[in-house]
């Protein structure tokens, strides 16, 4: 029997890849392409017309195939290429086992063209999606490291994330120099831990004025680059990346920052319309203008200094390894602390009966967080 029908008698029962570890999820064998010079395109595979053909390749389709894995195995010495980058020598008989999530969180796009160039013919290569019987199998973890017949392109992100910053300088020094006042009580910190609001205060009896409709969008402005400062350090802020998928290049970098930036404004003032809801629910419309404020002063304090602080970190420490949980737990201690401030702040304000407080927070404060850790995990 030959070799690639062993491949395909390793069927379903069996097993495919090393040891038969493997179950197949999907064959490549049908989906292979060759390029043909006469119309300048990919065209498919055609035994009878590409049987001299060295190098054929295939999309792969990563945001369908997470927790998968890539098989590839050819019967003769070879090479992998991956997005017209040569990747790898393939060992003949050898298989190579590569993660498909590894895939995902390097190449960061839902489908990567791959190519595998060898001896000439269908028979040689096989390439597979399988799921592993069991999780003794250490799976290759591919990084983007690799020799390279293309040019080096320098990373987009870096030159954004490096105008960001630029911009929200700007912003924060335009903000300083008009609204010297109102800058200098967001940013107090002195003034957020006190417990003694200034209800007549220009900036809580008067939530939706411009002041603090221009702090608002700045904020909006620092979650924004916070989000694609984390998304260019290889972690999906959302499992879906649904809204992250416009490309690298700077311009759609910009896009994406501006879009993100509209988004976490609306967020902020639908967070206020809630407030207002509620309040009359629970008769505490004395406490919602209060409640507000302290949000964004908590905010515009935190999320600034952690944009600073991994700035900082980032550009001093280029090799230093980024985990989810690392940003994870700094955020959860902030809501945390912050629900605990909210709650004493507005104990003091009103005789407020607890089980209504605590009703009223959870439902503006910790149910939201709750959905949002579920999501981005």
């Amino acid at each position: 029997m030959s070799w690639s029908a062993n491949a395909q008698s390793s069927g379903k029962n069996v097993g495919i890849g090393p040891e038969n570890r493997y179950y197949p999820v999907q064959n490549f064998r049908d989906d292979f392409q060759v390029y043909d010079d006469a119309v300048k395109a990919y065209v498919p595979y055609i035994v009878e017309q590409h049987a001299d053909k060295t190098a054929l390749s295939a999309y792969i389709d990563l945001e369908s195939n997470r927790h998968y894995v890539l098989l590839i195995s050819t019967q003769q010495d070879g090479y992998l290429f991956i997005n017209a980058a040569l990747k790898r020598k393939l060992w003949a008989g050898t298989w190579q086992v590569l993660s498909i999530d590894s895939l995902y969180r390097v190449y960061r796009q839902p489908e990567l063209f791959l190519t595998l160039y060898g001896a000439p013919g269908l028979g040689d290569r096989q390439l597979f999606i399988g799921y592993p019987k069991s999780a003794t199998q250490k799976t290759v973890v591919l990084r983007d490291d690799n020799l390279s017949l293309r040019p080096r392109e320098f990373s987009d992100y870096d030159s954004f994330l490096s105008v960001g910053l630029l911009f929200l300088l700007a912003t924060h020094a335009f903000l300083f120099s008009l609204y010297h006042r109102a800058f200098l009580r967001f940013y107090s910190l002195r003034d957020l831990l006190s417990l003694r609001a200034q209800e007549e205060s220009f900036l809580i009896n008067r939530p939706l004025s411009s002041t603090n409709i221009l702090f608002t969008i700045n904020l909006s402005f620092v979650l924004a680059y916070l989000i694609l400062f984390v998304q260019s350090r290889n972690i999906d802020v959302f499992a879906s990346r649904a809204l992250l998928l416009g490309g690298h290049r700077f311009v759609a970098l910009t896009g994406e920052f501006f879009l993100l930036s509209a988004v976490a404004f609306l967020f902020l003032m639908g967070k206020y319309v809630l407030l207002e809801v509620l309040g009359g629910l629970y008769k505490l419309q004395g406490i919602i203008n209060v409640h507000f404020f302290k949000i964004l002063q908590s905010s515009l304090l935190f999320f600034t200094g952690m944009t600073l602080l991994l700035a900082i970190v980032a550009f001093n420490g280029p090799t230093l390894t980024w985990s989810q949980n690392s940003l994870l737990i700094p955020l959860i201690i902030f809501y945390t602390a912050r629900l605990a401030l909210l709650y004493l702040a507005i104990r003091s304000m009103e005789p407020i009966k607890n089980l209504y407080l605590f009703s009223y927070l959870c439902i503006v404060e910790l149910i939201p967080l709750i959905i949002g850790l579920r999501f981005a995990l």
